[in-house]
């Protein structure tokens, strides 16, 4: 079994990421979900982001650190669309990544450097979502499927950013099956 860093995206650890991480626990990883905001939550994507922005980006990447650095170096980095800055980070300059899991956003692999070698990944995404198409993450992740030995990307049909978060409106079951089904073989082979 796996052991999961699973980073929130801009409205926090918020009820449908939980039941996510729960998901993936019932299925017997293990599952860790820092809290990037320390306690706060958002209404929308644009309040999330401001704080970030309030905070800073670098300080959002060391909270994500810190969280690492009392877990063990053979993790497998999931993030959720803001939550991919920090996860993307880890799993590009810390040693021992098994693996890597962005939903809804990726950054250019230049980024943080090159792509680790031995790190597989996955890269979801609605093929229609405004932000993860109109905003270069889709290049980006086309970009790290293409550098990488082991990279997958998945597009689902749909235009929500947040398809995956069971507690908001723009949740979408369909593609939350398949993207969990993904994940969870992903989780199996990263274990193993």
């Amino acid at each position: 079994m796996s052991e999961v860093l699973l980073f929130h995206h801009a409205l926090g650890p918020n009820e449908g990421l939980r039941a996510f991480a729960d998901e993936l626990r019932r299925a017997g990883h293990t599952v860790h979900s820092p809290d990037l905001f320390e306690g706060r939550t958002f209404a929308t994507i644009g309040d999330g982001v401001a704080y970030a922005d309030e905070v800073g980006w670098g300080e959002i990447m060391t909270r994500g650190d810190r969280a690492a650095e009392a877990l063990t170096n053979d993790l497998v980095y999931l993030g959720f669309s803001l939550g991919v800055v920090p996860a993307q980070k880890l799993a590009q300059t810390r040693p021992g990544a098994r693996g890597a899991l962005f939903v809804s956003s990726c950054l250019p692999v230049a980024e943080f450097g090159g792509w680790p070698a031995g790190v597989p990944a996955q890269i979801h995404g609605m093929d229609a979502d405004p932000i993860f198409t109109g905003e270069g993450d889709l290049d980006a992740a086309r970009e790290l499927v293409s550098s990488a030995d082991d990279a997958e990307l998945f597009l689902y049909p749909g235009d929500q950013h947040y398809f995956a978060d069971s507690s908001l409106p723009s949740y979408d079951a369909g593609a939350t099956e398949l993207l969990t089904q993904h994940v969870l073989g992903f989780l199996a082979r990263a274990g193993a």
